[in-house]
This record gives C-alpha cells, structure tokens and sequence, in this order.
C-alpha cells in the first residue's frame, strides 16, 4: 500500500509519545462505551446452552433491555475499563516489534504478523484477569446467573457496581486461589494471538487490493475504513471456535481445553462453535472503523512537529 499510494507509514519513531497515550486512552474509552454491550451479549450467547435463553444477538439485545434495562448491557463495563492499560501495552508492543523486525525484514505483512502476535501475548498477560472478572459480572442476571458464581445481596439489598465486583473477586479466589484470574489463559493466547497476528496481515492485504482497485484520488481513509472491518471479519471467523471455548473455560471453570472442546461438539454440533459470531462481527466492524481510522489519525496527531508536513493521508 505504501508502494501504491506513496504515503509513508508513520512508524514509532515519529511521534510525540506523551499525545500518543494521552489522544490513544481517550480514542480507546469512546470505542468502549459503543461496543461493550456486543462484547456482553457475544459471551452470553456463547456460554448458554444452546438457545435455552437468545435466539441470537437481536433477540439477546431485546430482552436484555426489558428485562435489565440498559444497565445491565454495561454490567462488568467498569472493571472492563481496567483494559485500557492492556490496550496502551498493546500499541506500545506493536509498534516497537515492528520497529524491531524492519532491522531483518522490511516486508510490511511480516512485520504486522510478527508484532501483532507479540503484541497480543503482552496484552492477554494484563488482560485474562480482567477478563475473568469482568466475564463473571456479565454473568449476572436479574435474581440469577448464567456462570459459577453469583453476586450475594446484603440484607435484600442490591451491591454497588464496586460491591458486586469484590464479590466475585472473593467467590473466584476461594474457589480457585491466585490461578483462578488466569483460568483460560492459554485459551485466551490460543484466541487472539492469532486474531491479532491474522488481522494485521489481512488489513494490509485488503487495502492493497482496494488500492489497486480504486482511482488513485480516492481517500486513503477510505480504504482504511473499509479494509478493517473485511480484516476484522475475516479474523473472528477464522478465531470464534477457540473464544466459544475460552468463554466457557474461563466462566463455566473448565480447565481442560481439550474436554471444553468434546463437550461443546458432542451437546451442540459443530455450529455450536460459531455461537455469538454475528455478536462478534457486529461489535467488531463500527470499533475497528474508529480504530483503524481513529489510530491513523491518532498517530497523524501525535507526530512530531517538524515531520507534521512531510507526512499526508
């Protein structure tokens, strides 16, 4: 792409760090707070048996609103912020392998693989806790809950949100120790390791195609904007069997992959691993759009001042 439209990448070197993670938290906080409720109805369907509760994402959406109301689409959604740290290690890693791999090889799909791989075992190590925590709190319904542990009322009355939160915490480390926060780590590595190092490579090679496609005036965020979301696609079909089954370690407290794996074939079929794939895509495709284009722009904002000119979209 960089041949094609002859716009250089902007590489870690150039930018201004301190406005890199200060516009970088503030760009990923947004994305959040549009997406979370696909990433909570997407763990749900995945960990019900069968139908036995959604019939699917719109439906999942639906009753979830009438019966919770639109807080419980953000339950777990403030313990899930605690990511955003992930999220900063994640660009850092990204960027600084890349860096790192252009001494050996300046072929940009080996790059993106190699540093999206490395940046995801970065994140995932911060992450799988948060995760679990936060996975559990999704868990909890309306007097009920679809996993192992339920939050206790006090006297009848409902916890607060940091209330809730310890809750489980306590429930997750009487039952399992420390190694309970990391309950489907290797699952979670297993997931979007390859997510992260596939949709990097399928990014660059969607936007070549467009590219070459295109009439050379046509905007480059445009194919941006475009290419993500068929990266992004791509990417979590390709991933979605491995997170079912995370899902369903980390909350329903499996510990063998391999069992999780019988299990899910042998109650609900092979389609039982495309369970909350529409979910997935649909709160991947709008978040990868603002991060794609979003992080262009994120970096075009955090460049250093002498090389704002000599660097164009």
């Amino acid at each position: 792409m960089e041949d094609k439209r002859n716009i250089p990448i902007i590489e870690w070197e150039h930018l201004d760090k301190r406005k890199f993670y200060v516009f970088g938290i503030c760009m990923t906080m947004m994305i959040r707070v549009s997406v979370y409720p696909f990433t909570l109805i997407r763990t749900r369907l995945q960990v019900q048996k069968g139908k036995s509760l959604y019939k699917g994402t719109f439906d999942a959406f639906v009753k979830i609103l009438q019966t919770e109301g639109t807080a419980g689409l953000y339950r777990g959604f403030l313990v899930n912020t605690f990511t955003l740290i992930s999220g900063q290690c994640y660009v850092t890693t990204y960027e600084l392998t890349r860096k790192y791999v252009s001494r050996y090889n300046n072929n940009n799909a080996v790059k993106s693989l190699v540093a999206g791989g490395s940046a995801s075992l970065v994140a995932q190590s911060i992450t799988v806790p948060i995760d679990v925590i936060s996975q559990h709190l999704m868990m909890q319904r309306k007097g009920e809950s679809m996993g192992r542990f339920k939050v206790q009322n006090q006297d009848g009355k409902r916890l607060l949100v940091f209330g809730q939160t310890k809750d489980i915490i306590v429930q997750i480390f009487k039952a399992d120790g420390f190694r309970g926060f990391y309950r489907g780590y290797v699952a979670s590595l297993l997931t979007y390791i390859p997510n992260s190092a596939v949709w990097w490579p399928f990014y660059h090679f969607y936007a070549e195609q467009l590219s070459s496609l295109t009439p050379k005036d046509c905007p480059h965020l445009l194919l941006q904007a475009i290419s993500g979301p068929l990266a992004a696609a791509t990417a979590s079909t390709l991933t979605n069997p491995m997170d079912v089954i995370r899902a369903r370690v980390q909350v329903e407290g499996k510990s063998s992959i391999i069992l999780t794996f019988k299990q899910l074939m042998a109650e609900e079929g092979p389609w039982g691993l495309t369970k909350g794939l529409s979910a997935r895509i649909i709160s991947a495709t709008p978040s990868t759009i603002v991060i794609v284009v979003g992080y262009e722009t994120l970096k075009k904002l955090s460049l250093r001042p002498e090389l704002v000119d000599s660097r164009h979209w």
